[in-house]
């Protein structure tokens, strides 16, 4: 089966060293939660981000709730033909359910995923619809276990959206950034057997995945 992992992914609760932050304080009271149990959110946090490690990188959960809604909603995904994964950050890994249904609203999102680090697994109807695990890149690329790992980067070689669906085995693993800004790391890199550069625009992680996967929906279903 194909396998999609969004990586690196700006989707993270707020670490210990800045939950004393009083922009994240007011964020939490009015949440009505504590400071350890909300995302790090940019639009919020700003400034108690300044200076922390791989700030470009962190603090987008919005991004992912657009990377999932454009996965998850599409044919190859709802005809079982695709399985996607959310790599954190933090190195903690998202497992879906194939019967999970993502809420289209942010807010509704952002109570899903707190709820889900709080309690490790989101149930229903007898299954676990979501479940977070602590798992590095290497280890989830492991349980995957693909044909080809096939990153998409702008620091790949130039290929079209096409030319890349076409070469791409049916059980490959496409991998993309999870982050607004920045590279993938090393210990991410080290994992790919190619990197493509699949568009010349630097353009959001969301875009790049509805258009590779409509190129890979084209040749799989039909």
């Amino acid at each position: 089966m194909l396998s999609l992992v969004i990586a690196e992914s700006a989707l993270e609760l707020v670490p210990r060293e800045i939950q004393k932050h009083n922009s994240v304080r007011a964020s939490a009271k009015r949440l009505g939660k504590r400071p350890s149990e909300i995302l790090l959110d940019v639009s919020w946090h700003f400034a108690a981000m300044k200076g922390i490690k791989n700030e470009i990188k962190r603090g987008r959960p919005d991004l992912i709730h657009f990377c999932l809604l454009e996965a998850c909603s599409i044919p190859i995904y709802l005809e079982n033909k695709l399985e996607v994964f959310v790599h954190t950050i933090d190195d903690k890994v998202i497992f879906l359910d194939k019967s999970v249904r993502l809420p289209k609203s942010y807010h509704r999102f952002a109570g899903l995923i707190e709820k889900l680090y709080s309690e490790g697994r989101i149930e229903g109807d007898g299954k676990n619809l979501l479940e977070i695990k602590k798992m590095g890149f290497g280890d989830l690329i492991k349980k995957i276990n693909p044909k080809q790992v096939i990153g998409l980067s702008s620091e790949g070689i130039s290929s079209s959206y096409q030319q890349l669906a076409e070469k791409i085995d049916k059980d490959a693993c496409i991998v993309v950034g999870g982050f607004a800004k920045g590279e993938f790391s090393e210990s991410v890199t080290k994992n790919f057997d190619k990197m493509i550069s699949v568009d010349r625009n630097p353009l959001e992680a969301h875009i790049i995945i509805s258009r590779i996967l409509y190129e890979l929906e084209k040749r799989i279903i039909t």
